[in-house]
């Protein structure tokens, strides 16, 4: 990447430090988040072996 950072990278970056505050401010919402992504995470990589 020669240019300016590519818009979808900024709005990845936002969203993760976004989530990243509401999780340190609140543990629960953090915990939720974890296992949500793990679910998933264990999905995708089960689906993609078909």
């Amino acid at each position: 990447m020669n240019g300016p950072i590519d818009l979808r990278a900024a709005v990845l970056l936002l969203a993760g430090c976004g989530t990243t505050y509401i999780a340190f401010q609140h543990p629960a919402f953090g915990t939720a988040l974890v296992v949500g992504i793990a679910t998933i995470t264990l999905l995708h990589i089960l689906m993609e072996g078909r």
